[in-house]
């Protein structure tokens, strides 16, 4: 058989039994970029460095761009080795945990907040969490019953967050603080009442933003948890 009908014959069989998608590596690749944009964030809390904050930023963009591929790749694949609602929720939900880390960012630079104690223990649970994931993830082809003490790990980060942003809330909306800081400057009390108030509303979405990161993880990990039920 000569090169030209070897290539058509091989064109032929890529037709008819086109090579399977390794959708297990696809959710690796997924936790990949996102513990990667974590780790870049959780530096960024730290440093308040622009620079990190615009590569937390490109890490978002490829990420999304990831999503989309592998949203495409399960379009056209006939069969998957795990339910194909799961993968798609996987998917999406690994990617609003890296949304969120963006929106953090991008919303610190609009209203000018640098990062305080709150948001650095916050940023560094929620890396916590996006590593357990990727553990687990990793775990599901060969060894999915592994994967699940991952997911209880990440489970508890919501848990983790929510504690810390309780504590920060009631912290920040101290009003005696707040008034005592209003007597020291009785020349201008309305203004400092007025700039108070709002330098505490603007910290407190910046909290909400890390709050909600952990509760995408929190679905992750129950999405984790139910996969591993259906295939193990």
């Amino acid at each position: 058989m000569n090169d030209p009908q070897k290539k058509l014959l091989s064109r032929m069989i890529d037709r008819l039994f086109p090579k399977a998608t390794d959708f297990f590596g696809l959710l690796d690749a997924q936790c990949a970029i996102l513990v990667e944009a974590v780790t870049v964030f959780n530096q960024f809390m730290t440093e308040n460095s622009p620079e990190l904050g615009a590569r937390v930023l490109q890490l978002e963009h490829a990420g999304d761009d990831l999503k989309h591929r592998h949203m495409d790749e399960l379009n056209r694949t006939f069969a998957t080795p795990i339910d194909r609602e799961d993968i798609v929720k996987a998917i999406v939900s690994l990617d609003d945990i890296l949304g969120y880390a963006k929106t953090t960012v991008r919303e610190m630079e609009i209203l000018q907040v640098e990062p305080d104690l709150p948001m650095r223990q916050m940023a560094a649970s929620i890396l916590e969490g996006t590593l357990a994931l990727q553990q687990g993830y990793s775990k599901l082809k060969k060894h999915p019953l592994e994967a699940e003490p991952h997911a209880r790990r990440a489970h508890k980060t919501e848990r983790r967050v929510e504690k810390i942003y309780r504590f920060a809330v009631s912290q920040l909306f101290d009003d005696q603080r707040l008034i005592e800081s209003i007597e020291l400057s009785e020349d201008h009390a309305v203004a400092t009442a007025i700039t108070g108030v709002v330098r505490m509303l603007r910290r407190r979405e910046l909290y909400r933003h890390l709050s909600n990161a952990a509760d995408r993880i929190e679905i992750a990990a129950e999405i984790l948890h139910d996969i591993v039920v259906k295939i193990a």
